[in-house]
């Protein structure tokens, strides 16, 4: 089973999500913001995935951002983009290749797809 972070800034999506991949046998690390998840990344623990939202906070790039981040720190991390939004080509081209895109709302069994999906 896999270590994934999750960072999710709307409380009861980041809880259940936690719930859920913990009821598969995930080890779950949770965020909600950038500067607590850097420092998840930055820890001594391993992460094999990230689940972010694109939209954390009110800021249109923050989840964004903090995958290049987050690659930098441990690379071949796999990343897992969140959103509730319709994607331009625009918003796509910025996003990390290979990077799993989960439109919401989701299902657990889309959820754990995209978390074995080969990708970043």
């Amino acid at each position: 089973m896999a270590t994934v972070l999750i960072v999710e800034d709307q409380a009861q999506i980041l809880a259940l999500v936690q719930s859920l991949l913990e009821e598969e046998g995930h080890k779950i690390f949770t965020a909600p913001n950038v500067d607590e998840a850097l420092l998840v990344l930055a820890g001594p623990e391993p992460v094999d995935a990230l689940l972010v939202d694109i939209i954390l906070n009110q800021d249109m790039h923050a989840g964004i951002e903090l995958a290049k981040r987050a690659v930098a720190l441990k690379p071949g991390l796999k990343v897992v983009y969140s959103t509730g939004l319709t994607l331009t080509d625009r918003m796509k081209a910025l996003l990390l290749p290979g990077a799993v895109i989960l439109e919401k709302p989701y299902t657990l069994d889309q959820l754990l797809a995209s978390l074995l999906e080969p990708g970043a």
